[in-house]
């Protein structure tokens, strides 16, 4: 009798842990996942260290092993701070600005950003950054337009990123999510805009 009743607690303790898991694994695959940031390339939106809440599901998050995406909320925008697989290091993730999408025209001239000609007139964040000309695709006087599927992204401390100016543009297939809350250090939580 007590043999019995030990197993049966047992087996109860084995199914919620593999319960747990299970729904621990499905919201980190397709609701949000945590991350940390190791650089200082996005400084001062984050500083070296910092972790975050990246949401998944707004951008519609992909399938695992596939190239399938669940339907998305929104699509990104400018301004977003996005999480992205590197396109020149597929094991490494970066988190980034991102400044234009497909079918727009980026220059960077004078510290500022221009899109399709036009100095980008929001969101604040991006017009109070000064970005620098660096890179293949960063040159002053350099033009270049956002091909199909892919985006733009920068880092917000220009001086310190690489970031598209230097490998190009982030395919949309490499998309993560969207970094929605700033979680550690606990004196600067906060929600990201």
């Amino acid at each position: 009798m007590i043999k019995e009743r030990f197993k049966s607690e047992i087996r109860e303790w084995a199914e919620s842990i593999v319960i747990a898991l299970i729904l621990a694994l499905l919201i980190r695959t397709f609701v949000i996942q945590a991350f940390k940031i190791p650089s200082g390339s996005m400084i001062p939106t984050f500083e070296i260290g910092d972790r975050i809440f990246v949401s998944k599901f707004i951008y519609g998050a992909k399938i695992p092993f596939t190239d399938i995406r669940l339907p998305a909320l929104r699509q990104p925008q400018r301004g977003d701070i996005i999480v992205f697989v590197s396109p020149e290091a597929p094991k490494k993730d970066f988190v980034k600005r991102l400044i234009a999408i497909e079918g727009e025209t980026v220059e960077i001239k004078g510290g500022n950003i221009l899109i399709n000609g036009k100095v980008i007139d929001g969101p604040d964040s991006v017009k109070s950054n000064y970005y620098y000309n660096r890179g293949d695709f960063g040159k002053e006087l350099s033009a270049i337009t956002v091909p199909s599927g892919s985006y733009f992204a920068l880092g917000d401390n220009s001086a310190n990123s690489r970031d598209s100016r230097y490998w190009g543009f982030v395919p949309k297939k490499n998309l993560i999510g969207k970094a929605i809350l700033l979680y550690w250090p606990i004196q600067r939580i906060r929600v990201i805009k």
